[in-house]
């Protein structure tokens, strides 16, 4: 197929690429650099099936050739990203996805939604399935990133009832692994940094919060085994596995060989104290749950990024 990657140098979007093009695909990859990096894609360049193009899917967009399936995974991602780019994530996710869906709809191609957990927000209901319609401060900081998404998949359920555009939708959750931005704010590079610099780990509230996290191997799989479904309805893709936030910062440090005391700072507004998917859903309809262990994906996660860490812990 020849299969059009939005977002595709950002962290999940370029190992999505790598696994199309694994797989026998052509990819036309789109990104405007606004949280995704060249350098993701740089091992895929000569490609002789692999095109990048530098473009803005909130403008006209209107990439030349035909397409089999659009993936959208064009959006800022951690809080970080999206406080410092509110707008620009609101619009990637409304009129952004609104041209992709009109790419997808003028090209009878099949298209992908990658949304997110924070569609559940701060859960009161636990483990969190697709059912749940969630509980989110449409106004606070993060309503940018949780409200775009949950636009994103209004309108693509939209284009499939009014022009049986064939779409699928991937609430993610916590995914980590190579190629995530050191200095992105997200859980893991900021542990993992701190660790191998032997600092103290910031851990924000008392560190009883708990979260689940995914490799992004595994994520992709999930992202291509649904591409290819014909479930309309969203689907979550993570790992039901939990553990606090505490303990997950032991993991790392211990396995960095860090010996980094922990420092505890105030809670961000909504941030949610529990996240943990049920992924009933995914098993049955797809075969697919996680296969990488915590410690193998972490592992291959702070070698990543130990080259990159000034005065790293020596193993």
């Amino acid at each position: 197929m020849r299969i059009l990657v939005a977002g595709a140098a950002g962290f999940i979007g370029s190992h999505l690429c790598e696994r199309l093009l694994a797989d026998g695909h052509t990819v036309h990859a789109v990104d405007n650099f606004i949280t995704g990096r060249e350098r993701n894609l740089e091992h895929l360049a000569h490609h002789p099936h692999f095109l990048f193009e530098q473009a803005d899917v909130t403008k006209q967009y209107r990439p030349k050739g035909h397409f089999d399936m659009v993936m959208n995974l064009a959006s800022p991602a951690s809080p970080r990203d999206y406080l410092a780019h509110p707008i620009e994530t609101l619009e990637v996710g409304s009129i952004g996805t609104q041209n992709l869906l009109e790419l997808a709809r003028r090209c009878n191609a099949r298209f992908l939604l990658t949304s997110t957990s924070e569609c559940y927000g701060d859960p009161l209901e636990h483990p969190q399935a697709e059912t749940y319609w969630g509980n989110v401060n449409p106004v606070g900081p993060r309503s940018c990133y949780d409200e775009s998404k949950r636009f994103a998949e209004a309108i693509t359920m939209a284009y499939h009832r009014t022009y049986a555009v064939r779409t699928n939708i991937a609430r993610i959750f916590n995914t980590f692994g190579p190629r995530m931005k050191l200095d992105d704010g997200r859980v893991v590079p900021q542990f993992v940094d701190q660790a191998l610099r032997n600092q103290p780990l910031s851990i924000y509230g008392d560190g009883k919060q708990t979260r689940s996290f995914c490799y992004v191997g595994d994520l992709v799989d999930g992202l291509v085994r649904l591409s290819m479904s014909d479930e309309r309805y969203p689907v979550n893709l993570g790992n039901p596995i939990e553990m606090t936030i505490l303990e997950f910062a032991e993991r790392i440090r211990d396995l960095a060989g860090a010996t980094s005391p922990i420092e505890f700072h105030p809670l961000p507004q909504d941030d949610p104290k529990r996240r943990r998917p049920d992924i009933t859903k995914a098993r049955n309809m797809l075969g697919w749950e996680p296969r990488t262990t915590l410690e193998t994906g972490l592992r291959a996660t702070i070698e990543y990024f130990r080259p990159q860490v000034v005065e790293p812990v020596a193993v």
